[in-house]
C-alpha cells in the first residue's frame, strides 16, 4: 500500500468527495480558471476568505492558508484538532472589519451565531479548511470546521489583536476552530448545501450533533511516532533559518547568556511557570535553570518542579547522548526536563528518552522559531531588536 496522500486530479473535482488530508489538484493552463475550488464547491476564486451566499446569508465558507505567513502564523494542531485562522485585515489602513472580502465580518458573525443559541447555531454555514501546497494551485482538504474549541471560553475563540506595521498600529482577528471528527465529507452532502439545505439527512453526524448542542468532537491524532528527525527540529523556511541563525551568533561569543533565552523561550512555551532561576555557570562551561511549574487554578494548585539544559549549537551540531544524559541525572524524582537548543537531538538521544519515558520536552530550533513567531517576533529584525534588548552583553 502506497503511503503517498490519496490526489484527486481537476477533471474529477465536481463529483470528488472530500477525504481528510487528500490532495486536491488545480488546472494546469496557468490562469485563474486552474483554480481548484469552483469546481469542487462552487465558490468563488479569490482570496483566503471563499464563500457563497452574502455574508448576511451564508451557505458555505471556505478558509485557505499555506502556513507560511510569519506575522500571521494559521496553524493546525493535529493532536487536538484546534485550527487556528487570522482574519484579512492584515495591513494597516483599514478598521478591524473593513476589509475587500468581508472576511473579519464573516468571523464576527460565525461566531456570534455559534454563541447566542441553539438557533442561532443552526445557521452557521460548513467551513471548509485547506491548506495550500505551493505546487501549482493544489490544495489539501484539512476537514470541516466548527467556531470554539472545547478548552476556551466564548470570550477567548475569537480575539481582535493588535499589530504593528512601520508605525501604524491596527487590528486582526485570531479566530480558533474545531476540526471535527469526520474523515469523508461526501458529495451528496455537498450537493445538499449548494442546493440550500446543509442540515439534510446527508450530514455528517459530529455536524449534525454540534449544531444540536453546541459540543464538538475534534479529530484527534496522536503521534505515531513520538521522537522528530532532523528535519522536522530545524526550520524548513528561510526566514526561520535566518532567524535561528541570528540567535546563535549572537551567543556564539558568550554561550553562557544563552541560558536567560533559553529561559525566556521556555516561558513562551509554559505560560504558567510561577518561578525560574539561573544557576551559576558549571564546571563544563553549561548554565542550568530551574523552575516551578503551576499546574490548576488558586488554592487548588500544585508546584512541579523542572530543570532547564541549554545548547547553543549551529544547525550542523546536535544535541546528543552525553547531553541528554546529563540533563536526565539532574532530574529528582517527579521533576520533568526541558533541552533548549538552537539546532537538534539527534535520532539516538531522541529515541533513548521516548523508549525509557524520560520526562523530557524537547525545544528545537523550528520550535524556537514557531514560539517566537506566535508572540509577535516571526521577522528577522523583531527577533535581532528582542535579542539586544532583553539579552545585553554581559
Amino acid at each position: 500500500m502506497s503511503d503517498k496522500p490519496r490526489t484527486i486530479p481537476f477533471s474529477d473535482l465536481a463529483t470528488a468527495d472530500l477525504y481528510i488530508d487528500s490532495i486536491y489538484e488545480g488546472g494546469r493552463r496557468g490562469g485563474s480558471g486552474d483554480d481548484p475550488f469552483n469546481r469542487l464547491l462552487k465558490v468563488s476564486n479569490m482570496g483566503g476568505f471563499r464563500y457563497r451566499g452574502s455574508i448576511h446569508a451564508l451557505e458555505m465558507v471556505v478558509l485557505t492558508s499555506n502556513f507560511g505567513d510569519p506575522d500571521w502564523p494559521d496553524e493546525l494542531d493535529r493532536e487536538t484538532g484546534v485550527f487556528t485562522y487570522f482574519g484579512d485585515n492584515k495591513h494597516p489602513g483599514r478598521l478591524l472589519h473593513e476589509t475587500p472580502r468581508g472576511g473579519n465580518e464573516i468571523l464576527k458573525r460565525v461566531f456570534e451565531d455559534t454563541h447566542e443559541s441553539t438557533e442561532s447555531r443552526m445557521r452557521v454555514p460548513p467551513i471548509f479548511l485547506f491548506l495550500n501546497t505551493g505546487n501549482w494551485r493544489d490544495v489539501v482538504f484539512l476537514g470541516l470546521a466548527v467556531p470554539g474549541s472545547a478548552d476556551l471560553r466564548p470570550s477567548e475563540d475569537l480575539v481582535a489583536v493588535w499589530k504593528n506595521s512601520g508605525g501604524n498600529r491596527f487590528q486582526n482577528y485570531r479566530a480558533r476552530f474545531t476540526v471535527l471528527d469526520i474523515p469523508v465529507v461526501t458529495r451528496n452532502w455537498i450537493n445538499d448545501i449548494l442546493a440550500g439545505n446543509p442540515h439534510s439527512d446527508n450530514a455528517p453526524g459530529p455536524w449534525t450533533a454540534w449544531a444540536a448542542t453546541g459540543t464538538p468532537v475534534p479529530l484527534m491524532a496522536a503521534r505515531s511516532v513520538e521522537y522528530r528527525t532532523k528535519a522536522e527540529q530545524l526550520p524548513a523556511e528561510q526566514s526561520g533559518r535566518e532567524i535561528i541563525s541570528n540567535i546563535h551568533r549572537f551567543f556564539r561569543e558568550r554561550p553562557h547568556s544563552f541560558e536567560r533565552c533559553a529561559a525566556a523561550i521556555t516561558r513562551l512555551m509554559l505560560p504558567d511557570i510561577a518561578a525560574l532561576d539561573l544557576t551559576r555557570p558549571s564546571r563544563d562551561g553549561g548554565r542550568d535553570a530551574i523552575g516551578r511549574l503551576r499546574l490548576g487554578t488558586g488554592d487548588g494548585s500544585i508546584l512541579v518542579d523542572f530543570a532547564i539544559e541549554a545548547k547553543c549549537y549551529g544547525p550542523t551540531n546536535s544535541v546528543g547522548v552525553r547531553e541528554m544524559s546529563r540533563l536526565i541525572s539532574r532530574l529528582r524524582h517527579r521533576q520533568f526536563g526541558v533541552m533548549v537548543t538552537t539546532s537538534f537531538v539527534n535520532l539516538q538521544a531522541y529515541q533513548e528518552i521516548k523508549e525509557d519515558q524520560h520526562p523530557i520536552i524537547v525545544i528545537s530550533a523550528k520550535d524556537i522559531v514557531e514560539l517566537l513567531t506566535k508572540n509577535a517576533l516571526g521577522e528577522r529584525t523583531a527577533v535581532k531588536a528582542w535579542l539586544e534588548r532583553e539579552f545585553p552583553g554581559d
